[in-house]
């Protein structure tokens, strides 16, 4: 058995601290409830260091204590204290699942449907969402960043909180959520295609900088700055 994770209480969030308070809040949604003690017994957790991360997801409002009840026949003594996820923290646990169950099935497509069958997957996927913004951006004209201004406002109605703006080399599309992130970032596939449904939307060549998927904060979609008589390139 490795020894106790001693950690100092009080130091500052880093990622080793965000992936154990996921742990913790994995376990509480498996088991329901759970005390300090049986959260650190599983996480090989110390006292101090359990306690570090159940304070700092209290304040969080991820999680919520209560005291356990007393059962007959208990000796005295301070009933133990349960911890349990609140109804947003298991809401936002449970999308992983589906997250996994994603992963698993483009797994499951990438063995079996051979080299390209993920892409294709994806291209079809992103199809509607195509469709849907194609319809949204009619009269938008023929200029790409007027166009890609309108595909900004398309996309904010669909969830993806975007915007579009003009920078020296051209304009910037910037996406500030993804609804499929954690199942991207093993297959770029998904980000491919959705770079191949904006390139066709704005009518030109575009370049992604960043992705969420990849650990950027915005999705960031270049632009360049079109010569004097560009053809579109969807016509």
């Amino acid at each position: 058995m490795l020894p106790p994770q001693v950690e100092t209480p009080g130091s500052p969030v880093v990622p080793a601290d965000r992936r154990t308070r996921d742990r913790v809040l994995q376990l509480l949604l498996e088991r329901g409830t759970a005390t300090a003690a049986e959260l650190g017994a599983a996480l090989q957790l110390s006292p101090a260091a359990i306690r570090k991360h159940l304070d700092a997801l209290l304040t969080d409002g991820d999680v919520v204590a209560r005291q356990r009840p007393v059962r007959a026949g208990r000796g005295r003594g301070r009933p133990a204290k349960v911890f349990t996820l609140t109804d947003a923290a298991r809401l936002r646990c449970g999308r992983h699942t589906y997250d996994n169950m994603a992963n698993a099935a483009l797994r499951w497509i990438a063995a079996n449907g051979g080299d390209g069958a993920v892409g294709a997957f994806a291209a079809e996927q992103v199809a509607a969402l195509e469709s849907r913004c194609q319809e949204a951006m009619a009269g938008a004209g023929d200029d790409p960043i007027a166009r890609a201004e309108a595909l900004a406002d398309a996309l904010t109605a669909e969830g993806y909180a975007a915007n579009a703006s003009t920078i020296a080399t051209g304009g910037q599309l910037c996406q500030h959520h993804c609804p499929v992130a954690h199942v991207a970032a093993e297959f770029p596939e998904l980000c491919e295609a959705e770079t191949a449904v904006i390139s066709r939307l704005v009518g030109t060549h575009v370049q992604r900088l960043a992705t969420i998927a990849h650990g950027d904060g915005v999705c960031t979609t270049h632009i360049p700055a079109q010569p004097t008589g560009t053809v579109r390139t969807d016509k």
